[in-house]
């Protein structure tokens, strides 16, 4: 390599030697004359050829450069140089226009300079020419081997890659001029793990096996050489690419234990957690997606396994509530399975995927059981205290003791029912539909022991009592009807029409009949067959002075088993009209009852008193006075109200 380099340095002073002879020896040359103007001075012109000079010389300085030399040819002339290398890099002899450098240079450093030249007057320092700019070009010579860009890597690759599947670029840089022929290019091999990758000429890494398996080993560490072409390498010229295979679903899970025994009370509720299953998959957490299920026994509708999503568990729960009096052990297989597993990769097959679970039942002291989720019983309304119904509960233990009924006070406030010690509900009174339809009662169960006494072991069942219609309530008016009719009415008159109700359960094809009491009025009653009556005037004309009110007491009658029938009084209003059968005056309503109390309380006092005392008058002693009562007066008093109210006897003034 010295030989080489003492060479390329003999070679270029050689050159530069011959430029300057030929620069001093070389007159200048004129333009051709078909250049030249008519009657134009020749021009002057600069002499030099390029200037080059190679890098990295290990001759001893100054190392001559070139000349520069100018037409101009005058004793009295220098040559001079301008720029931010002249003087610490380059200088001039200013008598000969030779040219040399003061220090070794690094084209990797800078690979040209640029200058300017001028010929001066060595008096007067006038240019004696025009100033003429050159480069000098630093010759490269190949002292760099290639670096890498980093001296460590970091690539991933998927397990199980095909091979030739690219992993990573990596990238060595020269520093020597690359238009020089080798000088940069770069060459790659691997020098540690070539048993698995290699890389091309690009310096692009891949693989050579198809059995990189991230669970045999999940890392790869590579050594890489960089060297150009003439062979230079260095320290710099290696680097460590560490590469780290990706997981793929590429396992099945396996158990960790042949045989799972667990122990679950019986009153375990339906759906909680009575045991987990384990599995160990050598995949990574994102990749492992077990599904656990039953495979053998009896027992699939009674239990499920579900897969905790955060630790791969199976975890088992009751579908079914357990029983320890009807099964006290299960026993099934179950199987542990991967349905995203990539079977294409798959690198091998489980032999442990199935497992035995044996689940043993503990006994717990249970409440009672009802042998019904709730009770519907149905009671005639008016019945006198019979049998409504039963209810049975029984201790699901293998004590099977005996149960205690009772009915809870806040379901049966009014205490209209009990309960016998056999579960029998009776009524202890009459109940009517019309006033509540529905009883609903919470029945309690409690466990008893040999003495008698609650084991604190109860349950309890809703019982609704219906209770059913009975035809025991008579029609009645739908409505209070309050009909007036004018005094001078004509026969035929219609008054009001009626129609009725009934509080009984109504039946679709219900059918009222309807009829006076009595025939002795000024009314007539026409029963319309469709539930309504109308009421008419029979003679016509009425005597607002003997009577301003009638009451007429109306039948209606349903057709129920047995057939109910019920009055219903009309109170009609006798009013005065014009001639037009407009009302202009008609009694208050509040009037139209009947003789007063007040009137009723006074005559009875009479009476007592005339009774007591056949002269009229009685004494009283009070607080030590006589007093005595005028009945008479009270009698004259209640007679003076009569005759000014203006009712007949028997009607009841306002």
């Amino acid at each position: 390599m010295q030989v080489l380099m003492l060479l390329l340095a003999s070679a270029g002073t050689c050159l530069g030697l011959l430029v300057a002879t030929a620069a001093d020896t070389s007159p200048a040359r004129p333009d051709p004359p078909s250049l030249l103007p008519t009657h134009r001075r020749q021009k002057r012109d600069w002499i030099w050829n390029q200037m080059h000079i190679d890098e990295e010389k290990n001759t001893s300085l100054p190392h001559y450069v070139g000349k520069i030399k100018s037409s101009v040819n005058r004793k009295n002339a220098k040559y001079v140089l301008k720029g931010d290398s002249v003087g610490k890099v380059f200088r001039v002899r200013e008598d000969t226009g030779d040219v040399y450098a003061f220090e070794r240079l690094d084209r990797e450093k800078i690979p040209e300079y640029h200058l300017t030249a001028l010929v001066v007057d060595k008096n007067t320092n006038k240019n004696l020419e025009s100033p003429s700019s050159f480069t000098i070009k630093v010759h490269d010579v190949n002292d760099n081997w290639p670096v890498f860009t980093h001296r460590l890597f970091n690539a991933s690759v998927p397990e199980m890659s095909a091979v030739g599947t690219s992993v990573i670029r990596v990238t060595a840089v020269d520093a020597d001029d690359p238009t020089v022929a080798d000088h940069a290019s770069v060459m790659y091999q691997i020098l540690k793990g070539e048993e698995y990758f290699a890389i091309d000429g690009s310096g692009l890494i891949f693989t050579t096996t198809k059995t990189l398996d991230r669970e045999v080993q999940a890392k790869y560490e590579i050594v890489v050489e960089a060297r150009d072409a003439q062979g230079l390498r260095g320290e710099s010229g290696t680097a460590t690419v560490l590469i780290t295979l990706q997981d793929i679903n590429d396992n099945f899970p396996i158990f960790t234990q042949s045989k799972y025994t667990f122990a679950v009370p019986e009153d375990i509720r339906v759906g909680s957690s009575l045991g987990s299953l384990f599995v160990e998959d050598p995949d990574e957490p994102q990749n492992r997606m077990t599904k656990y299920s039953i495979v053998q026994g009896e027992y699939r509708d009674t239990f499920t396994i579900e897969t905790d999503p955060n630790h791969n568990e199976g975890i088992i729960k009751p579908m079914k509530p357990l029983d320890y009096e009807y099964i006290q052990q299960y026993i099934f297989t179950i199987e542990a399975t991967d349905p995203t597993i990539n079977l294409h990769y798959l690198s091998s097959v489980s032999i442990r995927k199935t497992a035995r679970v044996i689940i043993n039942v503990t006994d717990v002291d249970e409440p009672p059981n009802f042998k019904q989720s709730f009770y519907h019983f149905q009671l005639r309304e008016n019945q006198k205290k019979p049998l409504i119904g039963s209810v049975l509960a029984t201790d699901p233990d293998a004590a099977r003791r005996s149960i205690g009924y009772s009915i809870r006070k806040t379901s049966d406030k009014g205490q209209f029912f009990r309960i016998t010690k056999q579960g029998n509900i009776y009524n202890e009174k009459e109940l009517d539909r019309e006033i509540y339809p529905w009883y609903n009662l919470t029945v309690e169960a409690k466990e008893l022991d040999s003495s008698g006494y609650p084991t604190g072991k109860e349950s309890i069942v809703q019982v609704h009592i219906e209770i059913m219609d009975e035809n025991d309530n008579p029609p009645e008016f739908a409505q209070p009807y309050e009909p007036r009719v004018c005094e001078n009415a004509a026969q035929g008159k219609l008054v009001v029409q009626i129609s009725a109700i009934d509080k009984d359960i109504t039946p679709q094809d219900v059918k009222f009949k309807f009829s006076l009491s009595t025939e002795d009025s000024n009314f007539t009653l026409t029963d319309n067959h469709d539930n309504t009556a109308n009421i008419t005037v029979k003679y016509g004309q009425f005597d607002r002075e003997r009577a301003k009110v009638h009451h007429l007491p109306v039948l209606i009658s349903d057709n129920g088993r047995p057939s109910l029938t019920g009055t219903s009084t009309l109170v009609v209003t006798i009013c005065k009209c014009n001639e037009h059968g407009e009302f202009t005056y008609c009694e208050e309503m509040a009037g139209q009852a009947g003789v007063s109390i007040q009137v009723l309380v006074a005559i009875f006092l009479c009476i007592l008193t005339i009774t007591e005392d056949p002269k009229g008058t009685k004494e009283k002693k009070r607080g030590g006075r006589r007093i005595s009562t005028y009945p008479e007066l009270i009698l004259k008093a209640d007679l003076q109200e009569l005759q000014s109210s203006g009712n007949q006897p028997g009607t009841r003034g306002k």
